[in-house]
Formats: C-alpha cells, sequence, structure tokens
C-alpha cells in the first residue's frame, strides 16, 4: 500500500471517527442558546458557580464507567443546588446564577466528549438527571424530628428574549427557604423546596404529578405551597382553572396555541388532562392576610369563563358547568402547577392546606426588593403553619 493510499485511509478514518462523534451529541435547545448573550451580559452571574460546571466537564472527560457515570452527573446536579441555597441563604439573593449553571452544564452533557464513546441516548439520561437534581428534587429531606413539613415550589426566570438579566423571586424564595426550620406552638417545623421549569413540555409530561404523587400517597407532608411572580401585589389564588390560555411562549418558545378565544385542557400521560374546570385552594388564606409587611395580600377570586367573561367568583359552586378561560392565577403555568397540586390531593382524597401564591413583579434583578418578598413569604407560611 502507498503512502498515498495510506494517508487517503487516514483521512477517512479521521472523518468517519468525527461524524460518529456528531451524531452521538444532542441539539442545544432555546434555553441553551441564549447562553452566550447571558455571559456577555452578565458574567458574573452566569460564572459564579464556574468550578462546578468545570468539575462536571472535568469528570465526564475523565469517566470512563458507564455504569456510574449517570450517578456521577446526578450527584454534580446536587452539588450545584447545594451551593445555590447557601449562596442565597448567605445572602446573595440571586437565582439566576443557578438557572445559567443549569444550562451550560446540560450543554456540556449534550456535547461534550466523555471518557468513553457515550451514545446520544446515554447523553438524555444524563441531560435528565442534571435537570432532576439540579432543582432540589433529590434533596428534599424532611427530618426525623420536624413535626410540620411543609414544601413549597418556586420557578425559573422566564421571558428571558424580553430581558436576558431577569430573576423570579419565586426562585429566590426556593432556594431561601430550603431546609428553613421554625418553631410553632412548641412543634418544629420544616420547609424543602425545589425548582420547577417552565417549560409546557415538562407540564405534559408529568413533572408536577411525579413530585407529588409519592407525597400524597405516603401522606409525608402537612402543607404544599406553590409559589410564582405576579402581580403588582401577594395574590392568594383561590380558584385555578384547568385550561391553558395564555397567548404567551415558555422558555423554549413553545407557543400552545392557546388564547382566551381558544382556551386548550393541557396534557398528562399523552391525553387531555381530565379534571373539573376550577378546584379551590385549601389554604388558610386569612391567617397569612393578617401578616405585615410592605405588600397587600389578596385573596384573588378573579376568574374568566367562556360564557361569563371576567368576575369575581363567590364560590366553587358557581363555576360548575362552564368552560375555563383563566383561574385566579391566570392562563399560564402559574396556573397549571396550582391547578395540578390540587387536582392530584383531591384525586388521592387528601385534605391538606394547598396553594398558590402570586408574588409582587420585580423588573430585571432587585436583590432589596426580592428580600422583602422571601420575608413576607416566610412569614405567610409561619401564619399558615401556626393554623394546623
Amino acid at each position: 500500500m502507498t503512502t498515498k493510499h495510506l494517508l487517503t485511509l487516514s483521512c477517512l478514518f479521521l472523518m468517519s471517527a468525527s461524524m460518529i462523534t456528531q451524531a452521538n451529541t444532542l441539539s442545544k435547545d432555546v434555553e441553551e442558546l441564549r447562553l452566550p448573550l447571558a455571559s456577555k451580559t452578565m458574567p458574573q452571574v452566569v460564572e459564579r458557580y464556574q468550578g462546578i460546571s468545570q468539575g462536571l466537564s472535568n469528570k465526564l472527560l475523565s469517566e470512563s464507567n458507564e455504569l456510574t457515570i449517570t450517578q456521577m452527573v446526578a450527584n454534580e446536579g446536587q452539588r450545584l443546588w447545594q451551593q445555590a441555597v447557601r449562596d442565597v441563604q448567605s445572602g446573595n439573593t440571586d437565582d439566576r446564577t443557578l438557572y445559567w449553571s443549569r444550562l451550560i452544564m446540560r450543554s456540556s452533557l449534550k456535547t461534550q466528549a466523555a471518557g468513553f464513546n457515550i451514545a446520544s441516548w446515554q447523553r438524555e439520561i444524563l441531560v435528565s438527571a442534571i435537570e432532576k437534581s439540579s432543582r432540589g428534587f433529590s434533596d428534599i429531606d424532611f427530618k426525623a424530628d420536624s413535626r410540620i413539613k411543609i414544601l413549597l415550589t418556586g420557578f425559573d426566570p422566564f421571558f428571558l428574549d424580553n430581558d436576558i438579566g431577569q430573576s423570579n423571586p419565586s426562585g429566590v424564595t426556593a432556594l431561601a427557604l430550603d431546609g428553613y426550620t421554625f418553631n410553632v406552638n412548641g412543634k418544629k417545623a420544616q420547609i424543602e423546596t425545589v425548582m420547577i421549569p417552565v417549560r409546557f413540555a415538562d407540564f405534559d409530561n408529568g413533572i408536577i404529578e411525579s413530585l407529588l404523587t409519592p407525597i400524597y400517597r405516603d401522606n409525608n407532608v402537612d402543607m404544599i405551597f406553590t409559589v410564582s411572580m405576579g402581580r403588582e401585589q401577594f395574590d392568594i389564588e383561590r380558584f385555578p382553572s384547568r385550561n391553558r390560555t395564555a397567548a404567551a411562549p415558555d422558555n423554549l418558545n413553545v407557543l400552545t396555541g392557546a388564547s382566551k378565544t381558544n382556551p386548550i385542557a393541557p396534557f398528562l400521560n399523552n391525553k387531555a388532562l381530565n379534571g373539573p374546570e376550577f378546584v379551590e385552594f385549601s389554604l388558610p388564606v386569612a391567617a397569612m392576610q393578617q401578616v405585615k409587611g410592605k405588600w397587600q395580600v389578596n385573596d384573588n377570586h378573579l376568574v374568566s369563563t367562556v360564557a361569563g367573561g371576567q368576575f369575581n367568583a363567590k364560590s366553587i359552586n358557581e363555576l360548575q358547568n362552564v368552560t375555563s378561560v383563566e383561574g385566579s392565577g391566570g392562563g399560564y403555568l402559574s396556573n397549571e402547577i396550582s391547578y395540578r397540586s390540587i387536582l392530584l390531593m383531591q384525586q388521592f382524597n387528601r385534605n391538606l392546606p394547598v396553594g398558590h401564591i402570586h408574588t409582587p413583579k420585580v423588573k430585571g434583578h432587585d436583590a432589596e426588593v426580592e428580600y422583602a418578598i422571601v420575608e413576607q413569604i416566610k412569614a405567610m407560611v409561619a401564619a399558615a403553619a401556626a393554623t394546623l
């Protein structure tokens, strides 16, 4: 064989290896494609946990055991979550670094070489592992001496194409209150938290049901608060509705096609979510309204139906035999997380305080305002716990 033939074979081999590597990578999604702009706009936020994300990258390169790689990735995701919790609880009132660091790690898992010939399906498993563990799902740990157990959820930042630097005070709240304990009438109360993605597909694939099914099945929490960013004051959303109607994209820029004139039910297990058009919260709202703070706390009854338009519903009985347009919490994922959590509680025939808190809205990031929001929510949760 001539030198020319050897060079040709070498080139073909290298091209084949390159094609295999590319075939075994995953495309970056819309969230991950925002990373360059975020890094340019606020490098101090995006790169704050660079040591953790780089550590994952280094371990991925050196990992040669296909059986242990998923656990390694899950451990790194949990490490990221715990670092973000420590950071916020130490005074850095900012949820954005967790969000962007997770995307950096996802991007590495999708595209970077590993210590073995990793397949694309294996990459998908690793991305799922980092998603779950870096959102606190693997970190729910109620202590044996906690008599009152409270679960609270926050959301990722969203509408990032409007403001790449947008924060979400509900996410700050989740990080600030994870593991928080306090005394209620001589009983130790503990809050555990998780962070929820702003993606329709995750909801359709049952992320809320997978989180709450074991909790309701085993009856192992006493109170559940779902929290998101909302309007000018605090709103406790009395009547969540089944349908999506917000003509707004999620964080993947997905539009459902829903609108106020075209309500669309969300999905679960590849079919329309089955449930009443409206449900009602079970939170002790009167006690929560007694909390003094910067913002008013509203018991929001405002809903919309196809036939009746927008009105303040006096009771759940008014909302029978109608088609929902918007619940008290609107027609987006904040309304939906509340609806799904209450519906599932009813399906398990449980009776505990469950409901949604809309926080005052924040433009961009405002550490001082978000700290005040967290403190008022902390007081509202304590007031609610005192009624148990």
